[in-house]
């Protein structure tokens, strides 16, 4: 009987951490064989997941034993979370321990967009030396717009203002007292849209932020803003944001997350074109040093809950 099943990639040492308490099965390649994993189910105590691992409907139902689903990182929108808790399966989130991988992203992307000029390696080898169409822009002096003011977005805050940004931020779930709005200045997401030179989203998926930047809320930003987001694919309208680079409405843009993942091909070729677009896979949140943090944080907080059903 495996107790614990862990359905993608997790760090080798917490994985020999549950596997020295617990009958443990590791197999990264289980995300994408939904069949095999429902077979394997049904005797195990444990599930631990990233995002791509849909715990919903049909998989829950063969996770008759079940009692926790640890996440691998922050987002529970692949995790029927209410489902969870009408059967008694706990939900752990690895709350806080990706939080400076993914700041360092949003900061290293904006840069990145900014400056323009870190794709001329070819034209230098050549000798074209392009130095006046690669006159870029400094981060410094410039507005950040953070929309959602959660842990992620602080330590974006922090880094922003060493940098020499002004910060903005919108969150209308954050308390007006709240000690962290020294950090950034409270604005309505209206204003900080239109004011904003890079944008940074850090909001979960749900029905109130699916597409909330749409094509209407592109127009209102600046042709020379930036938008960024490594939160949840889905909140950005992804062909009104393709639109809008390719007609110069909008300066740049860097995507970690995607509405479907991985991006299939008729999502590939709404981006195909696009200037100054940075794509990545999803990685925001790992480095090698978070996937330590994260792995050993579930690890644990599922050991502990394990050893307290026991």
């Amino acid at each position: 009987m495996t107790d614990i099943i862990i359905t993608e990639f997790m760090d080798e040492v917490a994985v020999a951490s549950l596997s020295a308490r617990h009958v443990t099965l590791y197999d990264p390649k289980l995300v994408d064989d939904p069949a095999r994993l429902a077979l394997l189910l049904p005797e195990a105590r444990a599930l631990i997941v990233r995002n791509r691992t849909q715990v919903r409907g049909a998989l829950l139902e063969a996770g008759r034993k079940l009692e926790v689903v640890g996440r691998l990182g922050v987002g529970l929108d692949n995790i029927d979370v209410p489902a969870c808790t009408e059967n008694g399966i706990a939900v752990i989130p690895a709350t806080g321990a990706n939080d400076l991988s993914v700041a360092e992203w949003v900061i290293a992307s904006a840069m990145l967009l900014l400056r323009g000029a870190y794709h001329s390696t070819p034209e230098v080898i050549a000798g074209a030396w392009p130095r006046n169409k690669l006159m870029g822009r400094e981060l410094s002096g410039r507005i950040m717009g953070l929309v959602g003011f959660g842990s992620i977005a602080r330590e974006v805050a922090k880094r922003a203002r060493a940098l020499g940004m002004d910060v903005m931020a919108h969150d209308p779930f954050v308390a007006d007292h709240d000690p962290a709005w020294s950090l950034a200045r409270p604005h309505g997401l209206e204003p900080l849209l239109r004011e904003a030179d890079v944008i940074s989203l850090h909001v979960p998926l749900t029905e109130a932020t699916r597409n909330m930047i749409d094509a209407l809320r592109i127009s209102r930003m600046r042709p020379d803003a930036i938008i960024l987001n490594a939160s949840r694919g889905g909140v950005i309208d992804e062909h009104a944001l393709a639109a809008a680079l390719k007609k110069g409405r909008l300066a740049g843009a860097a995507l970690d997350v995607f509405e479907e993942e991985p991006l299939n091909a008729a999502q590939g070729a709404v981006f195909a074109g696009c200037p100054n677009l940075i794509l990545t896979p999803h990685i925001a949140g790992v480095t090698i040093e978070s996937n330590i943090r994260v792995s050993n944080l579930i690890a644990a907080k599922v050991l502990e809950h394990l050893d307290r059903k026991a």
